[in-house]
């Protein structure tokens, strides 16, 4: 199995509901790393599982929409509780129908909160 890996760094705000987290619970900021593999069995005519830039280009948008904003606020967060686990799963189907390649059988997207957080979502793709 082939496993092609970008990983983005950017800042983020929320605050977390449904619960007593103590500091959690006030509108705060991470310095997130996003780190997203992709998996596949075989590799295209050109030596590829995935397109490098075509990664590239949607993670940019993906980091860019997220980039200063309070998840909070966002309409996918609606009801939902910003954890991390929630925008691994949501920015993992964002990208899942963002990218194109017919040869992938898994995507997982990687987000640490700080240097000792992190949580990771993994979608089968066919």
């Amino acid at each position: 199995m082939y496993t092609v890996s970008v990983k983005r760094d950017f800042v983020a705000q929320h605050f977390l509901i449904g619960g007593d987290w103590g500091p959690e619970n006030d509108w705060h900021s991470h310095h997130y790393y996003l780190e997203v593999q992709l998996e596949g069995p075989e590799l295209d005519e050109h030596g590829y599982l995935v397109d490098i830039v075509d990664i590239e280009t949607n993670l940019e948008q993906i980091v860019a929409y997220y980039k200063d904003k309070t998840l909070n606020d966002l309409p996918e967060f609606t009801g939902l509780n910003p954890s991390i686990e929630h925008f691994c799963r949501i920015v993992a189907t964002t990208l899942a129908e963002r990218i194109n390649a017919p040869n992938l059988a898994a995507l997982s997207v990687q987000i640490w909160e700080n240097e000792i957080a992190w949580a990771r979502y993994r979608l089968k793709t066919n």
